[in-house]
């Protein structure tokens, strides 16, 4: 049985060299304004589509252009033109959910992957959207149960895609639940004319809201001030159950999320995976990733409706509840490749031996290390202070558009 395939945002070149350098099998990303990420993230501009290709073909790498917002017929011309030259920069596939970008994209010859946008919750609409597509994301709603049934009719009745192959399931893995359908939400739209089925939520249901009884003027009491704001999703330690309902994609969200958060949550996930894959997969390895997990952007976890739950899990308190933070130090200045050592402008706060620091980049990606020994003009030193240049022992390549940042704990109230 194949591998599960790991597939990993990149909203920046910083996540997507991240996603590269820790494992990922496949990336998605968005081009311009027409993904669900429009303004979360940094987003790529067309030109990179060549430079995007270049790496992810260099790693082995599948990379997957999102067009999945809702489409308008101004917009029509920009989704040729971006499906056009996705196809030309031989990217990999599209995740659409409107039937106007579907038929462009095999009209070039482009594969298609269905969103989840489209919500398909049964073997019926997978049946359709064969029709188009060789990959189908399934509704964030449904139970593992569910998810079975529809890998097993596949199987059963081998239903395939334009390819050839049978049809591929991919269910989310980690990451932002929406308190919406499968992300189809209007209170941003409603509230700052913001559309979040075009990608620019303004994420509503993340803050504090009162209720107020209109006619009495009561003000209701509530156990949970964030009752719009979902858990995250985590569903790691019961990976080998994904396996065993067919799932053949596991998708991480997180294209507005930092690079260190793509490479810490693809590092565990790889490793989950392919401890499954070689039959030591086990409680005592899952405790660990969780807590490697619980060191990057998170609201706290939870399992999705995968285990048959009712309702959601809903946060106890808006931001992250991260267990690290990162404060920034400095910026490279050159990188000395015969000694590998790397210089650095600190820019505010001190660096001390010990420290953990953590090292981001275009080319880099986010790249983590303890400082062993430091030097300040040419003498080491225990610590480097603001307005110092200092070099450190660095087994990668700086860059002078690299930023330096020192990981701290941060204390969670919950």
């Amino acid at each position: 049985m194949r591998k599960i395939e790991l597939m990993a945002p990149a909203g920046s070149f910083e996540s997507l060299q991240a996603a590269l350098d820790n494992g990922a099998d496949s990336i998605y990303f968005g081009i311009e304004q027409l993904n669900m990420r429009a303004r979360a993230s940094v987003n790529f501009a067309l030109e990179d589509l060549e430079e995007i290709h270049k790496r992810c073909s260099e790693k082995g790498v599948r990379s997957y252009l999102t067009l999945n917002t809702i489409v308008y017929d101004h917009d029509l011309s920009l989704v040729k033109t971006l499906i056009r030259k996705a196809k030309d920069a031989s990217i990999s596939a599209v995740i659409a959910m409107d039937q106007a970008v579907i038929t462009s994209a095999r009209e070039v010859g482009m594969e298609v992957h269905i969103s989840t946008q489209i919500n398909v919750t049964n073997i019926e609409t997978v049946k359709f959207y064969a029709m188009f597509a060789d990959t189908i994301v399934l509704s964030r709603e449904l139970s593992l149960r569910q998810v079975k049934k529809i890998t097993e009719a596949i199987e059963i009745e081998k239903i395939k895609g334009p390819s050839g192959r049978l049809v591929e399931i991919e269910i989310f893995g980690h990451g932002a639940l929406c308190m919406a359908v499968s992300g189809k939400c209007y209170m941003s739209l409603h509230s700052s004319n913001s559309s979040a089925n075009r990608g620019a939520c303004k994420q509503n249901c993340r803050k504090k809201y009162t209720v107020i009884d209109q006619e009495t003027g009561f003000e209701m009491e509530l156990d949970n001030e964030y009752i719009m704001s979902p858990k995250d999703l985590c569903t790691i330690d019961f990976l080998d159950e994904i396996s065993d309902v067919g799932v053949k994609v596991l998708k991480i969200e997180g294209r507005g999320r930092a690079p260190e958060y793509v490479a810490r949550v693809i590092r565990c996930y790889r490793q989950a995976i392919d401890s499954l894959d070689e039959g030591t997969f086990s409680k005592e390895k899952v405790i660990s990733w969780m807590q490697e997990l619980k060191k990057v952007y998170n609201r706290g976890f939870w399992s999705g409706y995968y285990l048959g739950q009712k309702l959601g899990e809903w946060s106890k308190g808006s931001g992250s509840h991260a267990t690290q933070k990162k404060v920034y130090l400095g910026k490279g200045i050159h990188y000395y490749s015969k000694v590998g050592v790397g210089e650095f402008k600190i820019e505010a706060y001190d660096i001390t031996v010990g420290d953990t620091i953590l090292i981001t980049g275009p080319t880099t990606g986010a790249q983590e290390m303890e400082v062993k020994e430091i030097f300040v003009d040419d003498v080491q030193a225990t610590k480097a202070s603001k307005g110092d240049a200092c070099t450190l022992k660095v087994d990668f390549k700086i860059r002078p558009s690299d930023k330096l940042y020192k990981i701290v704990e941060n204390v969670v109230e919950v």
